[in-house]
């Protein structure tokens, strides 16, 4: 299904899974510019589907210029590459684009925002065999991040990182320098796991519904769920 297409355009509830995510986005009056960032064999794609799209806000198309598994520069490496090419400063909100939910991207960012400080959604999965699939994450009584664990044999919580993230401006710069000093861009998850260690990370929790849609069963239970 995704040879010829990449995931965040396949149909879920009659448009695009990255139309929902669109519409959770332009809620948020903070948000000035989106980017999408895929590589050279989607690009065209995306490119014809946004010409036939309209937002609210700006979305621009970003191609990494890959090809294949080997070069690709994984999740983590194409924040990087968008941060670098369109010379971004600011606040950066970042959704996988293969993820579906209900809750509030809105209330997410306004319950972290006396923070300061970064922030992850978490949902918890209940499961504790299931769980071993995500990134796991503990938190304390304030909901500040203690420990975070890529796909545990053992998980210590049922509380699931979504792939949501929120990192203040400041924080890009250590980003930036954990991606080229440690050559490890695969996942956004990878990131989060270094700096919680080295600064306060919160975490907001939700109950609403939410699906990662990494497989064809999950991708079937989004479209029996997921209707309007």
């Amino acid at each position: 299904m995704t040879q010829d297409n990449p995931k965040p355009l396949l149909g879920v509830g009659g448009k695009p899974i990255v139309e929902h995510l669109i519409r959770k986005i332009e809620e948020i009056d903070g948000v000035d510019e989106i980017f999408i960032v895929t590589n050279a064999k989607f690009y065209d794609v995306f490119e014809n589907w946004l010409s036939g799209f309209n937002s609210t806000k700006k979305i621009k198309i970003l191609n990494d210029n890959t090809t294949s598994n080997e070069d690709r520069l994984g999740s983590l490496g194409d924040v990087n590459f968008a941060i670098e090419k369109e010379n971004i400063k600011d606040d950066i909100l970042l959704v996988a684009g293969d993820n579906l939910f209900e809750f509030s991207l809105k209330e997410f960012l306004d319950g972290l925002k006396p923070t300061g400080k970064s922030a992850v959604v978490l949902y918890d999965v209940a499961d504790r065999e299931l769980v071993k699939q995500y990134g796991i994450v503990e938190v304390d009584k304030n909901n500040k991040m203690l420990d975070f664990e890529e796909k545990p044999s053992e998980p210590k919580s049922t509380l699931a990182s979504t792939g949501i993230y929120f990192y203040p401006s400041y924080v890009l710069p250590m980003l930036q320098n954990y991606v080229h000093k440690y050559k490890n861009s695969d996942k956004a998850g990878n990131f989060l796991e270094w700096l919680h260690k080295n600064e306060d990370v919160y975490c907001y929790i939700t109950q609403k519904r939410w699906i990662d849609i990494g497989s064809l069963d999950q991708l079937e239970k989004a479209r029996k769920e997921f209707n309007g």
